[in-house]
Parts: structure tokens; sequence; C-alpha cells
């Protein structure tokens, strides 16, 4: 029987973040892509995708914010996910003191930029630093910004609202026995490679995956990497996950 595949999409992402592995996977597994719309918790958006999934079972995978969203489903229907994927994503709480307040302050003048200037103003100030510097002005990343135009300031205010009440996932993944994949962009600059090394270490069993020349949108940067990890992973047999 075809396993049916939930991917979760990052901040300010919809479908196009996952559209080559959409397309790689398609003869693989039956795809589905959660919707957040206005949702402003991590713990509430993970309730919304687990609604709009029919299979009783599941893979399971996260991009981004959506790997966050992921930890949280897990949390909530550990029983449904039969296997799960974190890309250049994180587990932990919003971090106290200095780097905390930096981050809420980055974030929170991105949106008075996308107010002031619009979604593609605060989209290229936003995605600029995050892809590999050889996608910055190219039509790949003009193809970002048109993503980041799709959503509005409206999204964007609900989308950080909940990152930065985000849970700590971190004691979760030590209890994870399913097939895991932790993947990130060697250059990714938001979720660096040593964060993936620490939960990669942290889950029983977890595959680790950090593909070349690329940053945070590993899935457009990179999608040849992304779906062959990915098609690796659906295929892992469910017993090499689960480590003693």
């Amino acid at each position: 029987m075809r396993p049916t595949l939930l991917f979760l999409p990052g901040l300010m992402c919809d479908a196009f973040v996952w559209g080559p592995q959409l397309q790689a996977l398609a003869a693989h597994a039956d795809c589905v892509v959660a919707n957040y719309g206005l949702i402003d918790s991590l713990p509430d958006m993970a309730a919304h995708a687990l609604a709009g999934v029919r299979a009783s079972q599941f893979a399971l995978a996260g991009h981004s914010m959506g790997g966050r969203v992921a930890l949280e489903l897990l949390r909530l229907a550990p029983e449904r996910v039969q296997r799960l994927a974190l890309l250049d994503t994180g587990a932990t709480a919003l971090a106290p003191g200095e780097a905390g307040a930096r981050e809420r302050s980055v974030r929170t003048g991105l949106l008075a930029l996308a107010h002031a200037q619009g979604m593609r103003a605060m989209g290229r100030a936003w995605a600029t630093p995050m892809v590999h510097p050889d996608v910055v002005a190219t039509p790949l990343f003009d193809a970002i910004l048109d993503m980041v135009e799709r959503s509005s300031p409206e999204q964007y205010a609900a989308q950080i609202k909940a990152l930065m009440a985000r849970p700590d996932a971190a004691s979760l993944l030590p209890q994870i026995r399913i097939p895991t994949l932790v993947l990130t962009g060697r250059e990714d600059l938001w979720s660096p490679p040593a964060q993936h090394v620490q939960m990669a270490q942290a889950i029983p069993g977890a595959q680790l995956h950090l593909v070349e020349r690329c940053g945070h949108m590993a899935t457009l940067e990179q999608p040849l990497a992304v779906s062959d990890a990915l098609l690796h992973w659906l295929q892992r047999p469910a017993l090499d996950a689960a480590a003693p």
C-alpha cells in the first residue's frame, strides 16, 4: 500500500517550497501539503495539519518552521506518524537573554518592513542571507520572492507570534523511535549544521544528511539531493530506525 506523506512548509512558505519533492515522490507516496492560514501557534498548526490527513498513519516531513510543527504533531499523535524528516529546522525554544531579544528584534523589524513596503521587500531582506550566495539574483530567488508575496503581513505576524512562543521540543527527541532523517544545507546560516548534528545525535537511529552548496531553502536550492534523501528515507526499513 502506498504511504501518505504529509509535507509541512516553513515560515512564509506554501506548497511551492516542496514542489520538486512533490513531483519526485509522486510515484512513491500520496503527498499532502499543509496550509496554516492565520493560525498563530505551533501546536494549533500541528492539530490543523493532522486534521487534514485521512490516512490513519503517515510519513511526516517538515521544513524550517514546519519541522517545529512536525515535532508538535508527533507530540500530539505519535501513534499516527510512521517516519519523520526534519529539514533546516530546530527543536529549542526562543533563546533567553540577548540572543532571544535579537531574534525578536529581527523578526519584528521584518514585519514592520512588510507593512511599510510590502511582502516582496520584506522577502528580499529576509531571504537574501538565508539562501546560498549563488541563488541570490537568480530566477529561483525571484520565485521565492513570488511565494512570499502570495502571503500577507497578517499571516507573517501570526507565524512569527507562533515562533516567538515556540515550545521546547528538545526533550522529545530521545523518545523518537521511528525512521528519522535530519537534513540541512551546509551553508544554512539560520539553522546551521551543528544544530542538526545535535538533533541527530539525540534521536535514536537518526540519519544526518548535509547538503553541499546549499543554504536554508534546501528543498529548492538542491532539489535533486533533497528528493533523493527523502526517497531513501521513505524506503528505509522501519526496524532499522529504533536503537535500544
